[in-house]
């Protein structure tokens, strides 16, 4: 392994006026799996983009198999073996999945499309990392999850020399992950180099063989993956020294804010009941697919429902997003990009978008919109090269800090967060963390949903846990601990057992 198959020399770019990547020296071997890790912003996805021949570098050369080379474009580059797989999905949804994993190279039989011969390619590379996905299907119609791994089949099926991948398993569930890794070794093995990027730095010491930690467009640390731990890569990422990531939990008041009672969801979630008290942070777990999305959905009015649902006592009208909003309920949804921001607008249009009645009276007030842009920035540390700039440009911390900024502009009282650090960096979820904490501190509630074990057990006072559509368990105090949470997630435990458990404890011995 003495010449690099694809190696950035010296690599620098500008955006206009503003330096994003300095003087960067990036190199990769056949065979190995190279980590790029940093906080949001910190440049990993201009560096990817520059390798995978979507953006050109201001300066510094770029060299394939020790010889210089220049990829005009991303064909270029995928011509020459090197394929990207973006975090944000680059699917045509309206196609069915067999057509986008074909996509520009279709087999053909003559002048025709040969579909079943497509159909059958597709099935085998689905295969290999054991989704179950139609070919059929289209990309629309599949989950979240199945859409990363039919961009990753995408990239199976073009023979990669080089794999770049950006957060691959940000949507991933463990055992999905699981099958991602073990594919990951098998391109490995068949001396694919692959860049990886991941915020799961557990992750990261698992699966590459070196790593690359880049702060503020600056390289800061290189070294193999096993001569660091978690807390130095953690550490070389934000430049300081990381005390505990979550902040110390709020008691709650005895006072219920949120009653939610027997509630359906039409093909997603039977009989939901739980509640909710002010200053609380409540979580919600579960395996993906549990319906936690569909019940916080349900609840706001974003999704038909039957069932009652109290606002401090008060009956909340169904169906009705307003009139949530209205009782002081909101809901940040998990998916910032398709729902949460409209990216090709800029940073001032979707931070007032949601109370702009505050901002108008004949017409828009911009000083006034602009004044809440500069206390939004400085409130939730929100770091833009331009206020002018759209929320796409953002990096995706900085995105989920715009939607936050934009949901409490509406100063509720009840705040429901989906997914609240997915694909975020280690620094940037401390800040999230500690903005939740300040929250229950002034007496507002919050529900956590998340995926992530570690961050319900360190957010919550209390978790609800739900499997098949159903609550299957509750959780309070010492109780909260992954092994009960999985236990009732994957249902080998119900509600009714834990209570009895908790009757039996509760006996004088």
């Amino acid at each position: 392994m003495t010449v690099p198959v694809l190696s950035a020399a010296q690599v620098s770019r500008l955006f206009g006026p503003i330096q994003v990547l300095f003087d960067v020296d990036f190199d990769l071997y056949p065979g190995e799996v190279h980590a790029l890790i940093g906080e949001n912003g910190a440049g990993k996805s201009t560096l990817m983009k520059i390798l995978g021949g979507y953006l050109q570098p201001s300066k510094g050369t770029l060299r394939l198999d020790g010889e210089d080379v220049v990829f005009p474009s991303l064909r270029e580059a995928e011509a020459a073996g090197v394929i990207m797989i973006h975090q944000e999905f680059n699917l045509a949804m309206q196609l069915s999945v067999e057509e986008n994993i074909f996509l520009g190279r279709e087999i053909k039989r003559g002048p025709f499309l040969d579909k079943p011969a497509m159909q059958a390619e597709a099935r085998r590379l689905l295969g290999r990392l054991d989704c179950p996905v139609d070919p059929k299907m289209r990309a629309a119609d599949i989950s979240v999850p199945n859409r990363q791994m039919v961009e990753i089949a995408k990239a199976l099926g073009r023979n990669a020399r080089v794999l770049i991948m950006d957060e691959p398993t940000a949507v991933l569930t463990n055992r999905e992950t699981d099958i991602l890794l073990e594919q990951i070794d098998r391109l490995r093995a068949q001396g694919t180099a692959i860049l990886y990027t991941s915020h799961k730095l557990d992750e990261v010491r698992r699966i590459a063989d070196r790593v690359t930690v880049l702060r503020d467009g600056h390289l800061v640390r290189q070294a193999g993956a096993g001569e660091l731990t978690e807390h130095q890569m953690a550490e070389a990422m934000v430049g300081r020294e990381l005390s505990d990531l979550f902040p110390d939990k709020t008691r709650p008041a005895d006072e219920v804010v949120l009653e939610v009672s027997s509630l359906d969801v039409p093909g997603h979630v039977e009989d939901a009941s739980f509640t909710l008290r002010r200053g609380e942070v409540l979580g919600f777990a579960g395996l993906v697919g549990a319906g936690r999305t569909e019940l916080m959905e349900g609840v706001v009015g974003l999704r038909e429902a039957q069932g009652s649902v109290k606002v401090n006592g008060r009956p909340l009208k169904p169906g009705s997003v307003q009139a949530a909003r209205e009782a002081g309920l909101v809901y940040l949804t998990e998916d910032r990009k398709e729902k949460g921001l409209l990216l090709g607008h800029n940073l001032r249009e979707n931070l007032t978008l949601l109370a702009l009645d505050r901002f108008t009276r004949i017409a828009i007030d911009s000083r006034k919109e602009e004044a809440a842009l500069t206390h939004a920035f400085e409130e939730f540390d929100i770091r833009a090269g331009d206020r002018e700039m759209n929320a796409g440009s953002l990096s995706g911390g900085n995105q989920q800090k715009l939607l936050l900024a934009k949901t409490m502009l509406a100063e509720p009282d009840i705040v429901i967060i989906d997914e609240p650090t997915r694909g975020i960096d280690i620094g940037t979820k401390r800040q999230i963390y500690d903005f939740i904490a300040r929250l229950t501190e002034a007496g507002k509630s919050v529900i956590v949903v998340s995926s992530e074990l570690p961050e319900v057990i360190g957010l919550a006072s209390r978790v609800v846990v739900m499997s098949s559509g159903r609550i299957a368990g509750e959780l309070e105090g010492d109780e909260i601990g992954e092994d009960a949470i999985l236990r009732l997630a994957m249902g080998l435990q119900d509600a009714r057992d834990m209570q009895e458990r908790a009757e039996r404890e509760a006996q004088p011995s």
